[in-house]
């Protein structure tokens, strides 16, 4: 695995590292004699803050992962990581080092990767990947054979979770994003929108009557959802057709029956009758066509959410990465409205 997950060691030309890194000729020749491969070990450790966690990723031991951002430090004459016995984080001249091995090891991947179009099937390697548990769970992963199927030799890492994980230091290629993107750090492709449906169970329904207007929400109850617990949410969200384009959103405060920090929750609890929630609509389609939820106060959807897939800066993005993230486009292009995959 670790031949096929690491770069061969290779030999670096100073005058390229110079240009590179922006060394003056003596530090250039210093690290001339330091291997690529132990650039990618080194980008690893910094990027997860951890040498167990980088050796397990990279497929090699802990004292090779070790050795060899020693080896680097030797070359360079500098240290380039500060060690702890909980942490791992990078130095001044870590940060400036680092920076220029991730714009290298692009390069190197966009040159094997050159001339193959995106549909020569020939993928592989290690490929991770994080997207909301609503979206893995009812879209991506039933389609996620075909995909594989295609590319046999790709190995993929999917993380769901409702979290907003940290795409630079957590290792991750490309995450999908439902909501506002705040990270200015990070490489945004707009896929649509998602449209939010209003719903209740029948049996809620039964026993609180059906609100029809923003002012009979202060008669129900809320499920309301949450990143983090003790915080809430501004409240139930309403928009109507009247309102200008652009406007901000409105957001009515109800009684909260329960406070979630995650979807599968949230939709657990309306099924359980506790109240009403504000969720995207293909997580909730064959449950309103069963009839086991209901679409409530459909002239006061709350504003479309935007999905977008997120990745770290590079000059180039790795075949494998451009690849998935255009079959994401075209899966979730279903059922988006506006779709810009």
């Amino acid at each position: 695995m670790a031949g096929s997950l690491l770069i061969a060691s290779t030999q670096i030309n100073n005058r390229s590292l110079a240009t590179l890194f922006g060394m003056n000729e003596q530090m250039s020749t210093r690290v001339g004699a330091a291997d690529v491969e132990a650039m990618a070990l080194f980008a690893r450790v910094a990027e997860l803050g951890s040498f167990t966690q980088a050796a397990a990723h990279m497929g090699v031991s802990k004292a090779t992962a070790t050795a060899a951002v020693q080896r680097l430090e030797a070359a360079l004459g500098t240290r380039l990581l500060h060690r702890t016995t909980r942490r791992v984080e990078l130095t001044q001249d870590g940060r400036v080092f680092h920076e220029r091995c991730r714009d290298l090891l692009a390069d190197r991947e966009e040159l094997r990767t050159l001339f193959r179009a995106p549909g020569d099937g020939a993928l592989s390697g290690r490929l991770r990947v994080d997207m909301p548990m609503g979206a893995a769970r009812h879209l991506l992963v039933p389609r996620l054979p075909e995909f594989l199927q295609a590319h046999p030799q790709l190995e993929l890492e999917l993380s769901s979770t409702d979290r907003r994980v940290d795409v630079v230091r957590e290792g991750f290629d490309c995450v999908l994003r439902v909501g506002r993107v705040d990270d200015s750090s990070l490489v945004a492709r707009p896929l649509g929108r998602y449209r939010v449906i209003n719903c209740a169970s029948p049996g809620y329904l039964a026993r609180h009557g059906v609100p029809q207007r923003p002012e009979d929400l202060a008669q129900h109850r809320l499920v309301d959802y949450v990143q983090t617990l003790g915080g809430r949410s501004p409240g139930f969200e309403i928009a109507s057709d009247d309102d200008p384009a652009g406007a901000p959103p409105r957001f009515v405060r109800m009684p909260v029956a329960l406070v979630v920090n995650n979807s599968e929750a949230y939709l657990a609890a309306c099924l359980a009758g506790l109240g009403l929630i504000q969720v995207p609509g293909p997580g909730v389609e064959a449950l309103l066509e069963a009839g086991r939820l209901v679409e409530v106060m459909p002239a006061h959807r709350a504003a479309p959410m935007p999905v977008t897939l997120l990745y770290p800066h590079r000059r180039h993005l790795p075949l494998r990465v451009r690849v998935f993230m255009d079959w994401v486009a075209g899966v979730m292009a279903e059922h988006l409205d506006d779709p810009s995959g």
